[in-house]
């Protein structure tokens, strides 16, 4: 198994990738990240023993800043603190979710700057090791001050509050903590703050959502090449040189995955005169509209890569100079205006499919027999799999209206600007999800187009999808119970088994 090394500073995408897909990864913190952690804390203690005035410290929160806390309430302060903020409500976020924000929370304390006692640290890698999962609910984070509401969820789960799932498990927490041999978790001066003044939530949603747009980004590619190939469209506008021409590198990167999924295709070679001036936009403007795509990937995974490695924490605690700064590391717009742009991005993907979708299905467009059926009339074939789609792309731009621009004063007017950032993230998920349903439904149809001209060998990789749809799903000879179909296909594309078959045949794409 592999094991994840946690020192705050080189936590990537690709290490968080097994979570995603449901692999536990063992996680060790740094020896070096660990004395960071005991030398902020000295600082906390000193702090708290001159009796001074620091925010969080010895003081209360937001509006109550300026109230002192006696240092015999200080560790009363913390778990209020939880217990006071766990107002969340919705569908609990999924179990992988929350293991990814469990790493980027430990990864965010042991860089050394948020004052918790190293005793903290390892009751968070056991419960971690334990699959001890907060039941975390989905909404109630404005996205400053950190995801509030559900990192306190998280840790008042600790403390033996809420639900839990263990070891797949949902029950009581307190139920959980007795079950897994752990004994309820007490916190002491600033640790309350600490777990859950972040950026953590947002960020493990963004990454999932990103990781599964870098397999779409590809696949994409693939199911577009077979739609081609379906409808007898053109290679020419993927030649590399108009690439060259254009400039863009997502352009670039989408020109040749197609091309590469177009190698030796018979279909190509069986209209290379034919009399076609030009094939209509969603075929041949697929490297501008895929690449933009990429493109935009390549900013959001920009804005993310520091964001997994932020001190996301408030105050902030500087052990080599004694400092306590207060200051808003915990507000989410970076996270917020990404997942935005990564919204409007996707929708442009599952636009364009839909439109091949639609050139597919219908007999105007194509010269296929409508709606991709044999007996069209007595059959209605593929004709509400394309509506389907269609509801999902027009469903996606209604998600796609941007949360970061949205703000609403919280904590009597102290946290006067928010980001919104889970709801941004969240938004993201969907999209994402209805992207993977509309380019499955285009594989289906796109494999369903195939099957009228099946003499010919598609190119290799279009040919890769085709075979594996067929594999897991018989032609459409007649109707029946589409739902099967499209579940079918939805599957093997959200589970990185297309992707995989396509790469087996002409090696690793370019998202």
């Amino acid at each position: 198994m592999a094991k994840l090394r946690l020192d705050g500073n080189s936590l990537t995408l690709a290490d968080l990738a097994p979570i995603f897909r449901g692999i536990l990864p063992e996680i060790e913190v740094a020896a070096e990240a660990m004395q960071s952690v005991e030398r902020c804390r000295a600082v906390v203690d000193k702090s708290v023993a001159s009796r001074a005035a620091v925010y969080g410290l010895t003081t209360g929160f937001g509006k109550l800043k300026t109230v002192g806390i006696d240092r015999r309430n200080l560790g009363e302060l913390q778990e209020n603190l939880i217990l006071s903020h766990c107002c969340g409500v919705g569908e609990p976020m999924p179990i992988e979710e929350v293991r990814a924000v469990q790493v980027l929370r430990l990864n965010a304390l042991v860089r050394g700057y948020s004052g918790v006692r190293s005793g903290l640290i390892e009751r968070l890698c056991g419960f971690y090791r334990a699959e001890f999962v907060p039941v975390v609910p989905q909404k109630g984070s404005v996205g400053a001050s950190g995801d509030l509401a559900p990192l306190a969820h998280m840790a008042a789960a600790y403390m033996g509050y809420g639900e839990v799932f263990l070891r797949g498990e949902r029950m009581a927490a307190d139920k959980a903590l007795r079950e897994a041999g752990e004994e309820p978790l007490h916190l002491m001066a600033k640790e309350g703050l600490a777990l859950i003044n972040g950026t953590e939530v947002m960020g493990a949603i963004g990454a999932g959502v990103v990781l599964r747009a870098l397999d779409l980004s590809r696949s994409a590619d693939a199911i577009a090449a077979l739609t081609i190939e379906a409808l007898f469209g053109s290679v020419k506008p993927f030649d590399a040189r108009l690439a060259d021409l254009k400039g863009q590198p997502g352009h670039v990167r989408t020109a040749e995955n197609v091309r590469r999924c177009l190698a030796d295709s018979q279909i190509m070679k069986s209209h290379a005169d034919c009399g076609r001036v030009q094939d209509p936009y969603s075929l041949r403007c697929v490297p501008q509209v895929h690449g933009a795509f990429k493109e935009a990937l390549d900013h959001v995974h920009g804005v993310l890569r520091p964001e997994l490695n932020s001190v996301t924490d408030n105050p902030i605690i500087f052990s080599e100079t004694e400092e306590v700064i207060s200051a808003g590391q915990f507000h989410g717009q970076p996270i917020s205006m990404a997942m935005d742009y990564l919204n409007l991005a996707l929708c442009t993907l599952s636009n364009i499919s839909e439109r091949r979708t639609e050139q597919l299905v219908n007999p105007d467009l194509s010269a296929l027999p409508g709606f991709l059926t044999a007996r069209p009339g007595l059959n209605s074939g593929m004709m509400i799999a394309q509506v389907a789609a269609a509801s999902l792309a027009s469903e996606n731009k209604s998600l796609a209206h941007p949360a970061s621009i949205d703000t609403i004063p919280t904590s009597a007017n102290q946290e006067d600007h928010v980001s919104m950032g889970v709801t941004a993230a969240r938004k993201a998920r969907a999209v994402c999800t209805n992207v993977e349903w509309v380019l499955a439904i285009e594989a289906l149809c796109a494999t369903q187009a195939r099957d009228f001209h099946s003499e010919l060998k598609a190119g290799q990789g279009a040919q890769a999808v085709y075979d594996l749809i067929r594999a897991h799903v018989p032609s459409l000879e007649r109707d029946r119970y589409l739902k099967d179909d499209l579940d079918t296909a939805f599957e093997l594309l959200g589970s990185g088994l297309l992707l995989a078959g396509v790469e087996k045949a002409v090696g690793e794409l370019k998202s």
